[in-house]
């Protein structure tokens, strides 16, 4: 298969809002690919490739100055060579044999075709191919059942493998894809609600418990065997042996367990969700120290409890970790839930998650069963430059450079702006048609990338929160930032501040 057929697929995919039309694109798309393609077409689309790490960054892509090919002529074989050589690529001279192999991938691909790969490399493809998409497109090619391929997914824990094994397995091998202790699991997601007491109204009776600003994290145990892995599947246990210490004296010898940890602080208080992050990419360092909290249970000695409804195996989970479990009630009492979620909030923790009692673990799925509520914040702030888009974006003013109020110059002139952020989402094709045509006459100068502008615009801005950052004067970031809506109403004198979006950290 040709990497263009892949790339116009993306296209097709990206351009409709249509979750259907979606699926049958990538259907087709998986349908006409070779066996050995398949894993490399869904990694690729899940911007996910199949070797996992290719030791590529932003600032590695953005230096090549390569030209790119006039025809399409790079196969997806080609492609996954390509990648193959990338992630082989280690020890002295790594640096310039990596930049060698990525500039003649460019070389042979066209402008389009680099554009896509680039993304995909870099975890940044956004085309409306999310895992349940992909799910159902499998299905539909395969002509499987997609509860089938659905649980075969989420017990591999591997997308491109139940891809393969669906579309060129038997319909008994598909079916025979059971739990694994050691082989990791799609994660159950949950959807959102504004409060606890929507939630309920959703779930019924549930587990309310809090919701931790740290990271998702899995944990199998067979004996004195623990393995720690990461909510996108990565294996990090020699980068946590705080949690690998503290399973092993569990009263167990085989589980499977899901969790969340994080770090605090002297007083007890959750440190910044990058200062538990950081554990997951650097040397073990002991002094920074993850604490775990177990909130499901997959499997225990020898029993699977998937199928149980959450009341089971939270009974199994409370015997088994004791003290490590995530505070919670249960409840069907929305004054009950309404005052967990106050003292999460007032402990510095994100929110809560309330969960159906009676739902069995659905993993890898997004439904109603697990609903998490969280404070959504809003600012007005500044647009000082925006980004040219690409992909579907191409030749629209995009990605926002989002500034707020100085009023006492702490962290440059009085009354200036300071930059906070980034986003390009929550952007309608109407806002960016809208953007596109009104940034030029207020532009003050410009790179290949970026057209800075003269601050006149207010935006409002979604946000869950904000985060530690040396990358902006005021030392901090916008986390999940979105669009609302622009506010022609409001000035830049009308703008929030610096110094309110900073008390937002704890401390």
């Amino acid at each position: 298969m040709m990497l263009s057929e892949l790339v116009s697929t993306a296209d097709t995919v990206t351009a409709t809002s249509s979750r259907l039309a979606k699926i049958e694109a990538l259907s087709q798309l998986l349908a006409r690919a070779d066996r050995d393609e398949i894993p490399v077409v869904v990694g690729i689309l899940l911007a996910n490739p199949r070797q996992g790490r290719l030791g590529v960054g932003w600032r590695g892509v953005a230096a090549l100055d390569a030209s790119h090919a006039e025809t399409p002529t790079l196969s997806i074989g080609d492609v996954d060579e390509g990648f193959e050589a990338l992630a082989g690529t280690s020890g002295s001279g790594s640096a310039a044999a990596r930049t060698a192999t990525l500039a003649s991938l460019a070389a042979r691909a066209t402008a389009h075709e680099w554009d896509l790969l680039s993304r995909a490399m870099l975890g940044e493809l956004r085309t409306g191919a999310l895992g349940g998409v992909l799910l159902d497109a499998i299905a539909r090619a395969s002509g499987r059942e997609p509860a089938t391929v659905r649980r075969a997914a989420m017990l591999s824990g591997d997308l491109g493998e139940t891809a393969l094994l669906a579309l060129t397995g038997t319909e008994a091998e598909l079916d025979a894809v059971s739990l694994v202790v050691g082989r990791p699991v799609l994660p159950m997601l949950a959807s959102t609600a504004a409060t606890p007491t929507a939630a309920l109204e959703v779930t019924g009776r549930a587990s309310v418990e809090y919701k931790l600003d740290g990271a998702r994290i899995q944990v199998h145990r067979s004996g004195d065997d623990v393995s720690v892995y990461t909510r996108s599947l990565a294996d990090i246990t020699h980068r946590v042996p705080e949690i690998v210490e503290i399973v092993r004296g569990l009263p167990a010898h085989d589980l499977i367990l899901d969790g969340e940890t994080l770090s605090l602080d002297e007083d007890g208080g959750p440190r910044p969700f990058q200062e538990t992050m950081s554990r997951f990419g650097a040397d073990v360092s002991r002094e920074l120290v993850l604490r775990p909290w177990f909130f499901d249970l997959l499997h225990v000695d020898g029993r699977d409890l998937l199928d149980e409804p959450l009341s089971t195996r939270l009974t199994e989970l409370e015997k088994a970790v004791g003290e490590w479990r995530m505070p919670g009630i249960v409840t069907d009492d929305p004054a009950a839930a309404e005052q967990l979620s106050r003292e999460a909030l007032a402990a510095w923790h994100e929110g809560v998650v309330v969960k159906g009692v009676d739902a069995p673990y659905a993993a890898g799925r997004r439904g109603k069963s697990w609903v998490k509520v969280k404070p959504v914040l809003t600012y007005d702030l500044v647009v000082l430059a925006a980004e040219w888009g690409s992909g579907r974006r191409q030749g629209w003013l995009s990605n926002l450079h989002l500034g707020a109020l100085d009023p006492s110059g702490e962290f440059g002139e009085p009354g200036g702006l300071v930059m906070v952020g980034k986003t390009f989402k929550g952007l309608t094709d109407d806002l960016l048609r809208w953007q596109t045509e009104n940034f030029p006459p207020l532009e003050t100068r410009r790179t290949q990338s970026t057209v800075f502008l003269r601050p006149e615009f207010v935006v409002e801005i979604a946000i869950d929160g904000v985060q530690r950052s040396p990358r902006y004067p005021g030392g901090i970031a916008l986390r999940f930032a979105r669009v609302k809506a622009y506010r022609p109403d409001k000035s830049v004198a009308d703008a929030d501040t610096i110094q309110t979006l900073r008390s937002l950290q704890r401390g």
